[in-house]
């Protein structure tokens, strides 16, 4: 059902076992998060999760490895039984539904679990392979169950470029819309918002989602986390009259909290206009 140009030939693939899967958050309003995978084959260029392999000790690049934690059900079961009930995220700095979750079904276990004990999800991928467990998400209760699929821009060759393992962004939303038609609570994380590209497909993302989803989620662009490299050759690249403007609006704070302000107060408007909430931290 999922989808991903990725194949596994491309990716260097450990199965491990975890001593803790369920683990405290340090995101407001997010109490546990729950990482099936560590590593994604989604291979975004711009993703701050490769601060991981400071952990990890990974020495493939970002996007070429994963390891698989197969036996993350049986550890949640031990931990959940003695957890205080809380929201749980899946997932923080994986996709939970990546093309290898198609094989193992880490993340339907999870859930599995995270159902018989009652504990609240909000759920965030780039996948339609979430469909698969629609059966799963409809036995939570309304309000403890929420899907959100993060999208950065409508352009399919700007996405091919900057999320080249990841499905094609006509996908997710189609996987929104029948979400919000099974009366699955939705949202939409525009994230990362790319200088000058996000803003070209904006108003087309806008009003293509605001029919399916319950609330927008945004972010600015994380440069901070060892990505700038990937980012830069990939302008360079394709987009070689962006790179100037964007090391100017994202290395001088003044203009970079300006750009992201303008960004801001347009789906915010947008937002307000059409009866939909936004949720968004300050600009810095």
């Amino acid at each position: 059902m999922g989808d991903n140009p990725m194949s596994d030939a491309h990716l260097t693939v450990h199965e491990i076992e975890c001593k803790s899967i369920l683990n405290r958050s340090a995101i407001s309003g997010i109490d546990y998060t729950i990482n099936p995978y560590t590593g994604c084959m989604h291979g975004c260029v711009y993703c701050y999760a490769r601060f991981m392999t400071r952990y990890t000790k990974h020495r493939m690049p970002w996007g070429r490895f994963a390891d698989v934690k197969i036996n993350a059900a049986d550890v949640l079961k031990k931990q959940i039984a003695k957890t205080p009930k809380g929201l749980v995220s899946l997932s923080t700095v994986t996709d939970p539904y990546q093309a290898l979750e198609g094989k193992y079904a880490i993340t339907r276990k999870m859930l599995t679990e995270l159902l018989a004990y009652g504990f609240p999800i909000s759920i965030l991928t780039k996948s339609n392979l979430v469909l698969r467990d629609l059966d799963l998400l409809k036995q939570f209760a309304p309000a403890d169950c929420e899907v959100g699929f993060s999208i950065a821009t409508l352009d399919e060759e700007v996405r091919k470029r900057f999320e080249p393992g990841a499905p094609p962004v006509a996908h997710r939303i189609e996987a929104l819309k029948k979400l919000h038609k099974e009366k699955i609570r939705t949202w939409v994380f525009i994230a990362p918002i790319l200088p000058y590209l996000t803003k070209s497909t904006l108003s087309d993302l806008l009003n293509k989602i605001k029919e399916d989803t319950d609330y927008i989620l945004m972010d600015k662009l994380n440069i901070k986390c060892g990505n700038w490299i990937g980012i830069s050759k990939v302008l360079g690249t394709y987009h070689p009259a962006l790179l100037p403007k964007w090391k100017d609006t994202l290395f001088t704070k003044e203009k970079r909290i300006g750009y992201y302000q303008h960004i801001y107060e347009t789906i915010q408007e947008f937002c307000i206009k059409n009866c939909l909430e936004i949720r968004f931290d300050e600009i810095g």
